[in-house]
């Protein structure tokens, strides 16, 4: 059995991470030792390493939590898996797509810039100005997450 902090750290997730997955019903609830302490086998830590892998690969909790249940049914069609990992796939396309529209706006802006002074420099101008944009690029999320 481990403690949150054994299964933290062979899992590379975060103990207040771990508690709110369990708050939400990612893991479920862990046996408690006689002083009250969490105890996690070896499939809380198989199940939070899947739940781990998943979010690194951009997986929404949702996602995951329909992933996680159809492991419930082995012998069911992987259909639904593979719907969801091409919906994924689809959502990573569309952020490299903003990605590179930014990535050309700011070599753009950057390339465009003397160098000089503030008053005359290209990136402040762009920046204050929409439409010396190249086009209408697309916003960026900041955590990138959906």
């Amino acid at each position: 059995m481990l403690s949150i902090g054994d299964l933290s750290r062979n899992t590379g997730t975060k103990v207040p991470t771990i508690r709110y997955y369990e708050k939400i019903g990612l893991l479920a609830e862990p046996e408690r030792s006689e002083g009250g302490q969490r105890r996690y086998d070896q499939e809380a830590q198989q199940r939070l390493t899947f739940i781990r892998h998943a979010r690194d690969l951009g997986f929404g909790l949702d996602a995951i939590r329909d992933l996680l249940d159809l492991t419930r049914n082995p012998d069911q069609s992987c259909e639904t898996a593979d719907h969801l990992a091409i919906q994924q796939l689809e959502l990573v396309k569309q952020h490299i797509a903003r990605l590179e529209a930014l990535k050309l706006e700011l070599e753009r802006m950057i390339g465009g810039c003397e160098h000089e002074d503030v008053a005359n420099c290209r990136i402040i101008k762009v920046l204050g100005n929409h439409e010396e944009c190249l086009g209408d690029h697309p916003k960026i999320d900041k955590c990138m997450d959906h």
